[in-house]
């Protein structure tokens, strides 16, 4: 496919739950001036909306099905028609099946806005551990520290509010595991799909925000954008 005209950048952003693809998502949007699409809002978005496609995700939500690649990817399909996608985004949370990658790569196609590039933010699991376990959230505001990056004054206690600090029970080495493993029976074949398309770049997670920016800054200044 043709590479994108100049000034558009569209790119899928890859990376297991802790590696920091939320964080950098946000700091590249501001930087590119392009939006960020997330699975996760648009699901939610999606079932507040009176669409078709809201409200039959609401529908499988309310049976406690999962989202069928189906409903997904025309959700993907509805959000990448807006006006602000025009001139590119960063897709982050889809394609996570085959099914999803192969609906994408003849949607993007048949539009004629070929993808950039896919980059995979990669991170040893030990790492990836230690940055989620270390998470705690007030359970009064809300407010997000870390015992490693961000440390609260007191372990048990919110700087802002004294709320009480807690452990998300999706941020214990069980489930963390368990969310890891299947991240990559999802996503394993997915990366294989875009390395045969020429596609994928994989960047180092390790470090600070500023040096992973740096790095995804470097593929995308490689791309002349």
């Amino acid at each position: 496919m043709p590479a994108g005209k100049e000034g558009e950048l569209r790119l899928v952003l890859f990376g297991a739950p802790g590696v920091g693809k939320g964080t950098q998502a946000a700091v590249l949007k501001e930087r590119l001036a392009v939006p960020h699409i997330a699975t996760g809002d648009l699901l939610r978005t999606a079932m507040n909306a009176e669409t078709p496609t809201g409200r039959e995700i609401r529908q499988v939500v309310g049976r406690g099905d999962l989202v069928p690649d189906a409903l997904v990817s025309a959700m993907i399909e509805e959000r990448l028609a807006a006006s602000d996608a025009g001139r590119g985004f960063l897709l982050d949370g889809y394609p996570r099946t085959v099914e999803q990658a192969v609906f994408l790569d003849r949607l993007v196609e048949r539009e004629g806005f070929p993808l950039d590039r896919v980059v995979n933010i990669e991170l040893e699991e030990l790492e990836i551990i230690s940055r989620l376990t270390g998470r705690r959230i007030c359970g009064a505001c809300g407010a997000i520290f870390h015992l490693r990056f961000e440390p609260p004054k007191d372990e048990s206690r919110c700087d802002r509010c004294q709320g009480e600090l807690r452990q998300r029970s999706d941020d214990k080495e069980p489930a963390i595991a368990e969310r890891l493993r299947v991240y990559r029976a999802q996503t394993e074949p997915v990366i294989a799909h875009y390395q045969k398309q020429h596609l994928l770049t994989t960047v180092d997670g390790n470090g600070s925000q500023v040096e992973v920016t740096e790095r995804l800054m470097q593929v995308i200044r490689a791309l002349g954008r």
